[in-house]
């Protein structure tokens, strides 16, 4: 399965036409990455800080795009393979040459104002994920145009994923608990952290190779070991660190398949852990354990914090706890919502989320088990790397 078909883009596109219809929206527009491949299905090859795109979705006719010529040849590859979901595609260029006529930059007000005329959109209401100059100018040459930012409202359009996307996910998770067996293996005191994880992508690469050929399949991993791994995400001077024995580790595997993120990440041990570390682990692996058990269906979002939370409150490592118990997963790594302790809206069918509670004691490191989950009548945990403490200790 190359990318995504026609049947994830049917469903998008209706998620986006019930949304217009409801905020009674002539169009949306997208200018950002993420909301850029929702709507097109096109991984953009160009930083639209500088090279700026957008896609526009009007609720009545045809998909528009507006892409800068450095993505020339990746458009017409993504035209050939069938991945690209969007016909209508006019390109612009950074500079000036005599054999060559396309729009500059400065004129991509000028060009999105025609392109909106060409498509009927003389007066319209658009909803937009980001509000750049660039459309303050468009807006200019087409005052009867009403540019939107809803970017908060636009999230609920990527809480719930159609199948394709979930098995999408669900083959980013079985090659990530591959990696985490190689992370089995290759952990030995004395060994630099850093060249660690390079080894293990190394080697996950080329089994994504094997399973994924001619796919877009992208690979990232970072172990922190000790004290260091007391901060969630590093201390920032990770370079030349060493495993010693004894040491705690948390590593964090990310895998992207066409497009669609998971997270998982697990806690191992060089050596017999001690007591403390005993302690601490089976405390957070008991509550990563009842926030999985929350992702069904009509529960509340908040209660999966809430049930991690009071278990390692009860465990008395309270004053331990850095982060949220998880957060969304999808096409980025931090989907939404980002609130879940706070949010009371009921959970829907195939929404997927992290499952991450952590405990940081300063000077001794951290704790944290983090699965993929699908919400559902029971909760379907897509990564299966063991986490039992025999399991993980090495």
């Amino acid at each position: 399965m190359a990318f995504l078909s026609k049947k994830v883009a049917d469903f998008r596109r209706a998620a986006m036409q019930k949304f217009m219809d409801d905020r009674q929206l002539d169009a949306l527009a997208f200018l950002t990455p993420d909301y850029f491949f929702y709507a097109t299905n096109y991984f953009l090859d160009v930083a639209p800080w500088e090279r700026p795109v957008i896609v526009v979705v009007p609720r009545d006719g045809e998909t528009f795009a507006l892409l800068h010529e450095l993505s020339t040849t990746h458009d017409k590859m993504a035209r050939e393979s069938g991945t690209l979901w969007v016909d209508d595609v006019v390109l612009y260029s950074e500079h000036p040459r005599l054999d060559h006529r396309l729009p500059l930059t400065p004129q991509w007000p000028d060009l999105l104002a025609d392109r909106l005329l060409e498509h009927g959109l003389r007066f319209a209401r658009i909803g937009v994920d980001a509000a750049p100059n660039l459309l303050a100018q468009t807006k200019l040459l087409l005052p009867g145009v009403n540019f939107m930012p809803i970017e908060r409202e636009m999230r609920t359009l990527r809480l719930v994923k159609h199948e394709e996307e979930i098995e999408l996910i669900r083959k980013g998770a079985s090659l990530s608990d591959w990696a985490q067996d190689r992370y089995r293996e290759e952990i030995k005191p004395g060994r630099m952290v850093q060249e660690l994880d390079y080894s293990v992508l190394a080697q996950t690469a080329a089994e994504a190779g094997k399973r994924h050929p001619g796919e877009q399949v992208t690979a990232y991993a970072l172990t922190l070991s000790g004290p260091d791994s007391a901060a969630p995400h590093g201390t920032g001077a990770e370079t030349g660190k060493k495993i010693e024995k004894g040491h705690g580790l948390v590593n964090i595997v990310i895998i992207r398949v066409n497009g669609l993120v998971v997270e998982n990440e697990r806690t191992w041990f060089c050596g017999k852990p001690n007591d403390q570390q005993v302690k601490a682990y089976e405390a957070m692996t008991r509550a990563q354990q009842a926030a999985i058990e929350q992702m069904v269906t009509g529960n509340s979002l908040a209660s999966i914090d809430t049930a991690a939370l009071s278990i390692i409150e009860a465990a008395g490592f309270g004053g331990n706890v850095l982060h949220r118990t998880g957060h969304g997963i999808g096409i980025a790594g931090h989907e939404f919502p980002d609130d879940m302790p706070l949010n009371q809206r009921p959970l829907m069918a195939n929404e997927v989320y992290s499952a991450e509670p952590g405990i940081y004691i300063y000077g001794l490191g951290g704790f944290r088990h983090d699965d993929t989950v699908v919400v559902g009548k029971k909760p379907e945990v897509l990564t299966k790397a063991p986490k039992d403490i025999k399991s993980q200790t090495v």
